[in-house]
């Protein structure tokens, strides 16, 4: 081989990337935080749906309203606790991230329980308000 093509090579070879590494698993644990982020929200805003309907109707003053005004409230703590939750696991809260399996796994069920459990109490309250406003 001749010297200036010794020196072509030898600059493509330089100009490769070099590949980077992905942790798979923490690819999986992100995609999955960032779907409960996107879940969270859309509880987040029904939530703050019932509750502006609820007060601009009145009907928050009635006995009716009044339980379903406490339900959305219980149903807002729940939705705080998601909220530590999911920092938490994003390492971005007080309290470091888990890194055993099984801690990643029982915060998983723990948001899962609080979100269907919001979920169930902000469409008890919308019901209630169609039922409500019928009236």
């Amino acid at each position: 081989m001749r010297a200036g093509e010794m020196s072509k090579r030898r600059a493509t070879l330089k100009a490769v990337p070099i590949a980077e590494v992905v942790n798979l698993h923490d690819a999986r644990l992100s995609r999955r935080v960032d779907n409960y982020r996107g879940r969270l929200d859309r509880v987040l805003k029904a939530n703050k749906r019932a509750v502006t309907r609820l007060f601009s109707t009145g009907l928050l003053f009635t006995k009716h309203g009044t339980r379903a005004g406490r339900d959305l409230l219980l149903a807002h703590e729940h939705l705080l606790r998601v909220v530590t939750l999911i920092e938490r696991l994003g390492n971005e809260g007080d309290v470091p991230a888990p890194r055993r399996a099984d801690e990643i796994d029982a915060i998983f069920f723990e948001l899962d329980q609080l979100l269907d459990r919001t979920s169930e109490l902000t469409e008890h309250t919308a019901a209630l308000l169609e039922e409500l406003g019928k009236d």
